[in-house]
C-alpha cells in the first residue's frame, strides 16, 4: 500500500511540473529569453517550439517581429527548408517595411542556395544531365538579386554578388551539360536550344564560347553550313577578343563552387 502511494505522489510531482498552465504563467520576456537560450545551444527545435508559443500568445507584442525572424532561421538550421521558406514569406507579408527585410531577402537565397548544394552532394552528379532541376538555383538567384536591388548598401549585399555570380556560372554550366548530353547522342536540335539559352540568358558568363563550340558541332553534323560558319565566325571573334582558346569537352566542369559553400 505504501509502494503504490508513493508511486503514486511520484507521478503526482511529474505532471505539476510539466503542468502546462505553469507554462502559460511565462511573460513574453521570459519566454523569449529561453528561446535565446535554446538558439544559443543550438538546441533549434526546441527554439522553435518556444518561439512559436510566444507567437500565439503574444502576436502583438514588442517580440512578435523578432522572434518570427528566428522562427525562420532556427528551421533553416534544423535543415527544415519547407517550413523556413514559410516563415520567411510570412514575415514579409507582415513587415514589410521592417528594418531587417533585407536579411529575410538574404536568408530565403540561402536556404535555396543549401537546397541546391545538398542537392549536388546527393544526386545531382548521377542524373542525366537533361535530368536536372535548376529551380532551387533560380529561386536563389532571385532572392539575392532582389536583395541588392532594394537594399544595395545593405551588410549582407557583396555575399549576395559573390553567390549571384556563382549561381549564374553554375545555370550556365548545367545548360552546357545538357547541350553536351544531346551533342554526344546525336539529338542536335536540342544541343542547339540549350546551347542558345547559355547565350540568351547568360551571356556575361564564361560558358558563352562552350555554347558557340557546341552549335558550331551541332550545325556540322545536320549539315547546316551556312549557320556552322556564322556561328564559327562569332565564336572566333570572341577567342580574338578575350585571347582565350574555347574548350571542347564532353563534361564541362561545374566550376569551384566548394568557395561558396554557406
Amino acid at each position: 500500500m505504501r509502494h503504490s502511494l508513493a508511486v503514486f505522489l511520484l507521478f503526482t510531482l511529474v505532471a505539476c511540473s510539466s503542468d502546462p498552465a505553469k507554462e502559460d504563467n511565462y511573460t513574453a520576456d521570459e519566454l523569449y529569453a529561453q528561446a535565446q537560450e535554446s538558439l544559443q545551444d543550438k538546441a533549434y527545435e526546441k527554439a522553435i517550439k518556444q518561439l512559436e508559443t510566444l507567437q500565439s500568445r503574444f502576436p502583438y507584442g514588442r517580440h512578435a517581429q523578432q522572434s518570427q525572424m528566428e522562427i525562420a532561421y532556427a528551421y533553416f538550421k534544423h535543415e527544415e527548408p519547407e517550413a523556413a521558406l514559410a516563415a520567411v514569406d510570412r514575415f514579409v507579408k507582415q513587415y514589410p517595411n521592417s528594418p531587417t527585410l533585407d536579411y529575410m531577402f538574404y536568408l530565403k537565397g540561402l536556404i535555396h542556395f543549401n537546397e541546391n548544394i545538398n542537392s549536388m552532394l546527393g544526386t545531382w552528379f548521377m542524373q542525366d544531365p537533361a535530368d536536372r532541376d535548376p529551380a532551387s538555383m533560380r529561386e536563389s538567384f532571385d532572392a539575392f538579386k532582389e536583395l541588392i536591388t532594394r537594399f544595395p548598401d545593405s551588410r549582407y549585399a557583396e555575399d549576395s554578388r559573390v553567390r549571384m555570380q556563382y549561381l549564374l556560372n553554375t545555370l550556365a554550366n548545367s545548360e552546357i551539360h545538357a547541350a553536351s548530353y544531346y551533342l554526344r547522342r546525336g539529338a542536335y536540335v536540342a544541343a542547339v536550344n540549350r546551347a542558345k539559352v547559355v547565350l540568351t540568358s547568360f551571356p556575361q558568363s564564361p560558358q558563352t564560347r562552350d555554347a558557340l563550340q557546341i552549335m558550331v558541332q551541332a550545325y556540322g553534323a545536320m549539315g547546316m553550313p551556312d549557320l556552322q560558319k556564322d556561328t564559327q565566325r562569332i565564336l572566333d571573334l570572341n577567342v580574338a577578343r578575350d585571347g582565350v582558346k574555347p574548350v571542347t569537352r564532353e563534361m564541362p566542369q561545374t566550376g569551384q563552387w566548394w568557395k561558396f559553400w554557406s
